[in-house]
């Protein structure tokens, strides 16, 4: 209730634009220092990631190590007939950030045609809405660490896609995040994380396999392990679920924070542009008045001669 004698004084839009302005330039600013942190991050642990992945793809590539693996001792290493494949969708926490979430969600639209009975766990709570929105069922979902990531998040996702896979309740299990290319560009992709699968040949091997085709077909290049395969398999496997998944966070967390720093800043200049146009027009409107004084009290001036 206003007090007698009172009024409340509405702002002006010139105003409020300013005020949103300096707003939109201070996320701007916390968002670019926080996107550099979470580059550095992302660049640190990819190599790492993408050595103990190509590192646990060699060995499974190896006929000599697999034959005499126990399946039982090693079901994330299990091959088998795919029917049913559990998607990790990445995306953010808060809102605010450009068109970072709809891109992860348009292109999980494509990647889910024909398998809209796939269960689908929902990594951010922006993510858990839009998917909602889009009538897909989410079976479980996190949220609160999607700007800053933590391995003990990371473990997390993997119990779930662990339990799911090694009891038979899917037998794929892929995740769906974006790529930080750069500041400007990220990029969503689909990796695949369960099964493990053997290390693709890349043209230099298929010659040299060529050129090596009347060797002995038992020679194969392997990997000394220490302790055996079979005690060292389990845990690397293990370990290798919960560094892809770690990645993919972190890799999530600069492409958020990118792209709420590009859509602040062009929020910014938008508001920017407003205060100029509103300036304007405030200008003349002023002018405008101040004419109209003018004339009223030439006419005034003139009726009295």
């Amino acid at each position: 209730m206003i007090p007698d004698g009172k009024y409340q004084r509405h702002p002006c839009p010139y105003e409020t634009v300013g005020s949103i302005s300096k707003i939109t330039g201070a996320m701007q600013m916390v968002a670019s220092a926080r996107m550099h942190q979470a580059q550095q991050r992302a660049d640190a642990s990819l190599p790492y990631a993408e050595k103990l992945k190509s590192l646990l793809q060699e060995a499974v590539s190896d006929p000599s190590v697999m034959a005499h693996l126990d399946m039982k001792a090693n079901p994330l290493l299990e091959k088998r007939p795919v029917y049913r494949t559990a998607y990790v969708i990445m995306g953010s926490d808060k809102g605010l950030a450009g068109p970072y979430n709809n891109n992860v969600v348009k292109y999980a639209g494509v990647e889910l045609r024909g398998r809209e009975d796939s269960p689908l766990l929902a990594v951010g709570k922006q993510m858990k809405i839009g998917l909602n929105h889009w009538g897909y069922h989410i079976a479980k979902s996190w949220s609160g660490f999607s700007e800053k990531p933590t391995f003990e998040a990371a473990e997390d996702i993997a119990d779930t896609v662990e339990s799911m896979f090694i009891h038979g309740e899917v037998d794929e299990v892929d995740v769906i995040f974006t790529y930080f290319k750069s500041a400007m560009i990220q990029i969503p992709k689909t990796v695949q994380l369960l099964p493990v699968q053997p290390k693709a040949k890349d043209s230099l091997e298929v010659q040299a396999q060529e050129v090596w085709e009347d060797d002995d077909p038992t020679d194969y290049p392997t990997l000394i392990f220490e302790p055996e395969p079979a005690q060292m398999l389990p845990y690397l496997a293990r370990y290798y679920l919960r560094s892809q998944i770690f990645t993919a966070l972190i890799q999530s967390s600069a492409c958020e924070l990118a792209s709420r720093m590009t859509a602040m800043s062009t929020a910014t200049d938008n508001a920017q542009n407003l205060l100029g146009k509103l300036q304007v027009y405030y200008q003349k409107v002023r002018q405008a008045s101040i004419t109209t004084e003018i004339n009223e009290i030439v006419s005034g001036a003139e009726a009295l001669k």
